[in-house]
């Protein structure tokens, strides 16, 4: 399942600065508070990995886990009182009852955990957000697979990224040093392209992806979510 729609309207973009001050923010919001679903995993991906300033959007990959509650009570609850169904199976009920005012559904009125995320951590800010079940390298080498059997690119992740927080049994791990160089733009990648030769593309279809993908980043205003479950 994924799914990429636009959520609410665009603003200015961001200073490198103010860009990588924002996702200190969104970690320490992260380990602070209760979520929608647990978050095991920040990645940063997009302009900002790549030393650009201004940045026109910040791109931000989540890992969560998969929730498989049994609230049969608090899910009609909250089915009556707000119209979305799947509270206590989806998307936790505790978190839903703290924050009612960032529930979100989807076409089919079943709460959506990523939009839900999206709702909790950003306004109407420009960022791209990916939601998945899986970890983001595992979720690059998934979506290419997809992509080459469909012969659509756009839907790539771009692969040059950095992970700046994991979960862990003792709580979160901060990568300061990753921090730092997205601060100082030291971070080093080939183009597109070549990153997707890596991944054993021939460089004619890598071009051919490269562009795709670029022309799929243009399309997006605002704040945009995917959510996948792999």
């Amino acid at each position: 399942m994924s799914e990429d729609t636009d959520d609410e309207g665009g603003a200015a973009g961001w200073s490198r600065e103010a860009a990588v001050d924002r996702l200190v923010e969104l970690v320490d919001t992260v380990e602070r508070e209760r979520m929608p679903v647990p978050v095991r995993e920040v990645w940063v991906t997009g302009d900002l990995v790549l030393g650009v300033d201004p940045v026109e959007r910040l791109e931000v990959y989540l890992t969560k886990d998969l929730l498989f509650g049994d609230e049969p009570e608090r899910e009609a609850a909250f089915r009556e009182s707000h119209g979305i169904r799947g509270v206590g199976e989806t998307v936790s009920a505790a978190w839903a009852e703290e924050h009612p005012e960032h529930l979100r559904a989807n076409a089919n009125g079943h709460a959506a955990p990523e939009q839900c995320l999206a709702a909790h951590l950003f306004g109407d800010e420009p960022v791209h957000l990916e939601v998945c079940n899986t970890g983001f390298e595992n979720n690059v080498t998934q979506r290419l697979r997809g992509a080459r059997a469909r012969e659509d690119y756009g839907q790539l992740l771009d692969p040059r990224a950095a992970c700046l927080w994991v979960d862990s049994e003792d709580g979160g791990v901060r990568s300061d040093e990753a921090f730092r160089k997205l601060r100082e733009g030291e971070f080093v990648f080939p183009t597109l392209s070549k990153a997707l030769e890596m991944l054993e593309m021939d460089p004619e279809e890598a071009e051919t992806a490269a562009g795709q993908l670029h022309a799929r980043r243009r399309e997006r205003d605002g704040r945009t979510v995917r959510g996948d479950v792999v």
